[in-house]
């Protein structure tokens, strides 16, 4: 596991051997795990980002539209 982002709002975990990535969205306590094809999407939806406006604004940006419909709640048993 590597940890590719983090902020305040935010954090984007790579797990390279599964070829995949989990999204936590730390303010609204929800997550979202990509894996195949939909990790493929996601990581060149990131690279379309002009390297100049990958600041912490508009990533955190992108990741709540990202999020928004598909991120689970994170429930602890």
């Amino acid at each position: 596991m590597n940890v590719v982002y983090n902020s305040d709002h935010y954090s984007i975990l790579a797990y390279p051997a599964q070829e995949s990535f989990e999204l936590l969205d730390k303010t609204g306590n929800r997550m979202l795990f990509l894996q195949g094809p939909s990790a493929m999407h996601f990581r060149a939806a990131i690279e379309e980002i002009p390297e100049d406006d990958r600041d912490e604004e508009t990533i955190d940006a992108f990741l709540d539209d990202y999020c928004l419909e598909s991120a689970q709640p994170i429930v602890i048993h």
